[in-house]
């Protein structure tokens, strides 16, 4: 198994765009930055292997990124980019891969493996579905393009295109519990909970969120 993150490289009004309505575009891209290093942070000391694919391509994230690996983000959208930077990983075994984004810092890692154990377990994808309609994870044996084709990222029907692919590709779908995922205001507050009962796990996040009810 590896986990794969998508991930952006922070730079303000290129990062969280509907977050920077609420925000502004600064603190926005700063909060970016705060999921990408406790996330990164949570994966090394649960000593996941983990793979970051960046955007754009050419971006230097070493560091924010010191001593991970990590590959370009290449294809016309979303469901391109992940399934071209999973089968990188991948190289031709038949490794599970687990693709996260850096919009769920707070994803519990038990779900993680989970998704992980249910593919080892002959699921063929394993999905976590978002509050918002999307989905948080996705794990499978790439390469899968029609996982991916044709979807319609950043709507509210990610999810159900995504599980009507599986239907009719054959393919076995597990779902994991739903979370939330951050994209937009209305986000905060869910996260600001999170943070409450959690105090240890996102340090740099809770700081700026703290900051923003200042």
């Amino acid at each position: 198994m590896r986990v794969l993150v998508m991930t952006k490289y922070p730079q303000p009004g290129k990062v969280k765009t509907r977050l920077a309505r609420t925000l502004g575009p600064e603190r926005a891209c700063r909060l970016h930055e705060a999921f990408l290093l406790d996330l990164r942070d949570r994966l090394r000391q649960a000593r996941l292997p983990v793979t970051w694919a960046v955007w754009p391509p050419d971006a230097d994230v070493g560091t924010l990124l010191p001593g991970e690996t990590i590959v370009p983000q290449e294809g016309a959208d979303l469901g391109e980019r992940m399934d071209r930077a999973a089968t990188r990983v991948a190289n031709g075994s038949r490794e599970t891969v687990v693709v996260l984004g850096t919009d769920v810092p707070h994803v519990p890692l038990a779900w993680v493996r989970r998704a992980a154990g249910e593919i080892e377990w002959g699921r063929d994808v394993v999905l976590g579905p978002a509050r918002d309609g999307g989905y948080y994870l996705v794990a499978y044996r790439p390469p899968c393009p029609a996982l991916f084709a044709d979807v319609p990222w950043g709507s509210a029907g990610v999810l159900a295109t995504t599980v009507a692919r599986c239907g009719a590709a054959g393919l076995g779908l597990g779902l994991l519990p739903q979370l939330f995922d951050v994209d937009v205001g209305a986000d905060l507050e869910s996260l600001r909970g999170w943070c409450r009962t959690r105090p240890g796990m996102l340090p740099r996040t809770r700081l700026l969120l703290e900051e923003s009810t200042g």
